[in-house]
């Protein structure tokens, strides 16, 4: 499964995580933004960013669904060989709901133990008709009798009780009648609205990982009960019906009341599970090719279709698909392949074997966008959806606490598909920037779980929805990265083989994979291992978090612990947990020997190094490792030394790791933070645009823009930092001003170069203001006129905030324009809350509050941008306090709390906490009231915290702003 709901999305986990968070690494208001952008944009997303680690990327997990999915298992009575299913979704072109659909499913099974009852899920339909069992087969005319038929709805579970028995070794046949509602909910069978060629039109499909198969027809819906599959679908003769096989049938039929239908008869399927049947009924146009046998066609509204949107992602689907079956030597098994463009779909993108689903945004690529990063991103997530062809639908995992040997491996081959199609793209630093460094962001805490569970673990109540999570993807695509690298990728992709070819149409566990490794490994002597496959990835996979490695140069010691907040006095405790970690290393900038550490400490004499200040070690170079790494003070000095002398001696990924692995060190307590900005002097010589973003997101975290500004530090950042800035400053808005073109291919700028500008005008860079304001001037002089997406959001704030109201006005009028898209009217929205002067910003709250000039869920996002600014925040929250009344009744509580998050950071004194009190005492419940108080106690302390550290830096940047 891709992405759910969009991007960004841990927002449960990363807040509490950074709740705590000091400077460096307070990113919590992003995701409150990424948030509020949801409210104020459901009704049709624009397209969406670049993955990045604010946005997780299409590895990155889908946001857990209310329902979640019970991990309640059958008995093992019997077991599914085949189902012949029918399915009629009630569904007439232009009719009103409410919408139903009704079915038969005649399920053929395996008894295995004498039983008198059938147990199969259920969830969420009505019996129709009387069900009955015929058997044993082949005997003609044979049945038992049915006693009764009952739905267990907490257990999701249908139970057929029966007047004979089931004898073990014998085969029946399950009938059952069933009728269910077809809502517009995103999650089973459902049906969603859309306009084509400006028509109102309408489509139904499915979604059914990870347990919604058992809403749209009763099934033994369990990932390990393959069966194949006959299915029919009797649709309106106007629309086209897809399914997981080719369509070998198309019929007419009658209803009961002789309107005509079309009946769809599709082949058999492979052997699968429940959760990989699919079903789309539409009226959409399709592109075809066809690549080794494998009819492929790609199916979107027939404008889109038109208008070529859908041809990108024809040109590389077949390409990543020979690509895959050469890599790992294993053809795909089906004649065609169909990937469906849905305008409304809450997961980014689903595998179903034969009939993939994709968000829109996810599979559209529109022909006049000459940037790489969006072809990328489609490039990224088809790459995932293909992979899972072969890691998920022709081997699936046994059961879902193994659910990453699925969507970790995809997430793992999403990159080297999508940069085999695209090879301008960089593998390497796009897979540490957006799979590996966010995870380790996450992967810290108690309380996160390992990456595979015990099998006890998943099942009665748990909620499976919350297994498609960060851990699974990212952590599952960097132990495999990881695994891949000490292996060597040969002996990798050659186990990977064995793997699948002993389960195809099967299912396996994490271990079969570790036997299979294991095989290879001891088939060869090139690479020897310092305990087996299985010793060495369980200690990655069954434990949580990861390590940090600490280096101590005069010994040669390197000792590991696991990675935690020291600051945190709960995780004080000692923590046994070790991890048998490859290490590959550098020494003077020579690739040097893997080495293993595989207990808590160990001295390794190869490391111990000379006086000489030249003399310097590198561990887990290009990231490698799934750990950071910890310095002693005489090799962080070295290293800060060699960078400012010469940066390329570090490969790029290891200059991004080392100042990542820095300021996490400091957040949590293990270095100063002097110590840290001791590594960003020589950033004038830093050119790469993703080490800048890593540094500016330590350094200038977004949401704490306006509260820097109101301390010492600002000018002193300014100076240190604009100095260092201005060489990558000046090359890029070189292009911007003269041919932005030029930079079609160079992803990072795609992704980054809007925080480097945002942040270069934020601390006045001159330059910056001038350029915002003559790219809005020509903006506002010929509307028709583009300005360059790449920094779009920061021309459009300056330009306003540099401008006076008139500036302000057209950015108002342009906002309220017919053809602004989605994303235009996002970036108006926020430029226009970055004016100067009071008097707009009061007058853009009032905005806010008509009925007529904004959709309501748009005026908790223009609060929260106005409240977010330097000048804004006491605006806004004199407006929230005096129109409460109003506010209150119209948007609830969830306002509030928006707000409330947002003034905290702003908090510092007794006497402003006593200010929201007496605000809070008048419009909130007592129980509320109660957690307020604690969150402001905890906002102040954090405040406090935040004003030491930044003493400590502005005392470092005092003495180091000539450097």
């Amino acid at each position: 499964m891709g992405p759910r709901g969009g991007r960004g999305l841990y927002v449960g986990r990363r807040a509490a995580a950074l709740l705590a968070a000091l400077l460096l690494a307070l990113l919590a208001a992003l995701l409150a933004l990424a948030a509020l952008y949801g409210r104020c944009r459901q009704e049709a997303p624009p397209p969406p960013p670049p993955p990045s680690p604010a946005a997780p990327g299409p590895g990155a997990p889908p946001v857990p669904a209310p329902a979640g999915g019970s991990g309640r298992r059958l008995p093992r009575h019997l077991l599914p060989l085949h189902y012949d299913l029918e399915l009629w979704p009630r569904v007439r072109p232009g009719q009103a709901g409410p919408f139903a659909f009704s079915g038969q499913v005649n399920i053929t099974v395996r008894c295995r133990q004498d039983t008198d009852v059938a147990v199969l899920h259920s969830s969420g339909l009505r019996s129709r008709g009387a069900a009955a069992v015929r058997g044993p087969l082949p005997e003609p005319g044979a049945a038992v009798e049915v006693a009764g038929l009952r739905q267990e709805a907490a257990g999701e579970v249908a139970v057929l009780e029966l007047r004979g028995r089931l004898r073990a070794g014998r085969r029946y046949v399950l009938q059952l009648g069933f009728q269910g509602r077809l809502e517009e909910d995103l999650d089973g069978l459902f049906l969603t609205r859309y306009t084509d060629q400006g028509r109102s039109s309408m489509l139904i499909a499915s979604q059914l990982e990870p347990t919604y198969a058992r809403t749209v027809y009763p099934c033994f819906d369990e990932p390990a009960m393959k069966a194949t599959f006959n299915i029919r679908i009797v649709h309106d003769p106007s629309y086209v019906a897809l399914s997981n096989m080719p369509a070998i049938d198309v019929s007419e039929m009658k209803d009961e009341n002789g309107s005509l239908w079309t009946v769809t008869t599709f082949n058999t399927s492979l052997k699968m599970s429940t959760y990989l049947t699919a079903f789309v009924i539409c009226d959409f146009d399709y592109v075809t090719r066809t690549e080794r046998g494998n009819e492929i066609r790609i199916w979107a509204r027939k404008e889109a279709v038109k208008n070529g949107y859908v041809d990108y992602a024809l040109s590389i689907t077949g390409q990543i698909f020979s690509f895959l079956e050469d890599l790992l030597n294993i053809s795909y098994p089906l004649p065609k392949t169909d990937l469906v463009a849905l305008p409304d779909f809450g997961a980014g993108a689903m595998e179903n074997w034969g009939l993939m689903t994709f968000q829109e945004s996810s599979l559209m690529y529109l022909p006049s966008d000459k940037f790489t990063s969006r072809k990328a991103m489609i490039a990224v997530i088809v790459s995932h959806e293909l992979g899972h062809q072969w890691f998920g639908n022709l081997v699936t995992m046994n059961w879902w606490n193994d659910l990453w040997l699925n969507e970790g491996l995809a997430s793992y081959f999403e990159y080297l598909g999508a940069t085999f199609v695209e090879p301008k793209l960089s593998l390497n630093e796009i897979f540490y920037d957006h799979v590996v460094q966010p995870v380790l962001r996450e992967d810290n805490e108690i309380g996160v779980r390992s990456l595979s569970e015990s099998e006890d673990k998943i099942k009665g109540s748990f909620s499976l929805m919350s297994l498609f999570d960060s851990i699974t993807y990212n952590k599952g695509a960097s132990i495999t990265w990881m695994l891949s690298g000490f292996l060597t990728e040969k002996l990798f992709i050659r186990a990977l083989t064995s793997y699948l070819k002993e389960f195809s149409f099967s299912n396996a566990n994490q271990d079969d994979l570790w036997t299979h490794i294991q095989m290879v490994v001891d088939a060869q002597d090139e690479v020897q291992l310092p305990a087996s496959v299985k010793q060495i990835m369980d200690s990655w996979t069954c434990q949580n978090g990861f390590p940090v490695l600490t280096l101590n140069l005069t010994t040669g010691t390197i000792s590991q612990e696991q990675f935690l907040n020291k600051k945190n006095e709960n995780n004080t405790d000692s923590h046994n947990n070790t991890w048998i970690i490859p290490i590959s290393w550098m020494r003077n900038g020579s690739s040097q020997p893997l080495m293993w550490l595989d207990k808590s400490s160990k001295v390794f004499p190869e490391m111990q190094v000379l006086e000489s200040e030249y003399d310097w070690i590198l561990l887990n170079v290009n990231l490698s490792g799934y750990y950071r790494v910890n310095y002693d003070r005489l090799n962080l000095k070295r290293l800060a030394h060699l960078l400012e002398n010469d940066p390329k001696a570090i490969p790029a990924v290891s200059r991004f790791q080392l100042i990542d692995d820095v300021f996490a060190l400091t957040q949590f307590g293990y270095i100063q933070i002097e110590t840290a900005l001791e590594l960003t002097k020589y950033l004038a010589r830093e050119d790469e645009l993703f080490i800048w973003n890593v540094v500016l997101l330590n350094l200038v975290p977004e949401n704490l823009e306006s509260t820097l500004k109101n301390y010492e530090v600002y000018p002193l950042l300014k100076k240190y930092l604009l100095k260092r800035m201005l060489p990558i400053y000046h090359y890029y808005a070189g292009f911007i001003r003269q041919n932005v073109d030029a930079l079609e291919d160079d992803y990072f700028a795609q992704v980054y170069l809007e925080k480097l500008f945002a942040t270069a005008c934020w601390l006045g860079l001159q330059d910056c203001l001038n350029l915002s304001s003559e790219l809005y001037a020509k903006w506002m002089d010929n509307p028709e006129y583009k300005i360059p997406f790449l920094i779009r959001r920061t021309v459009c704030c300056y330009g306003v905030a540099v401008g006076s109201d008139k500036e302000w006005n057209f950015a108002w009028e342009m906002y309220n324009h017919t053809d602004s898209t989605k994303e235009d009217k996002d970036i108006l929205l926020s430029a226009m809350s970055c004016a100067k002067e009071s008097w707009l910003l009061y007058r853009y709250l009032q905005y806010g509050l008509s009925d007529t000039l904004f959709s309501s869920n748009c005026t908790s996002i223009i609060i929260f941008y106005v409240v977010t600014k330097d000048i804004g925040h006491r605006i806004a929250w004199e407006f929230v306090t005096e129109n409460w009344p109003l506010l209150s009744e119209r948007y609830g509580k969830e306002l509030l709390h928006d707000v409330l998050k947002v003034m905290g950071r702003f908090v510092n004194t007794d006497v402003q906490i006593q200010e929201l009190q007496v605000f809070y005492n008048a419009t909130l419940e007592e129980d509320e009231r109660v957690a307020t108080t604690l969150l402001l106690e905890f906002t102040k302390f954090e405040n406090m915290e935040r004003r030491e550290l930044l003493i400590k830096v502005a005392n470092w940047l005092q003495k180091n702003v000539d450097d």
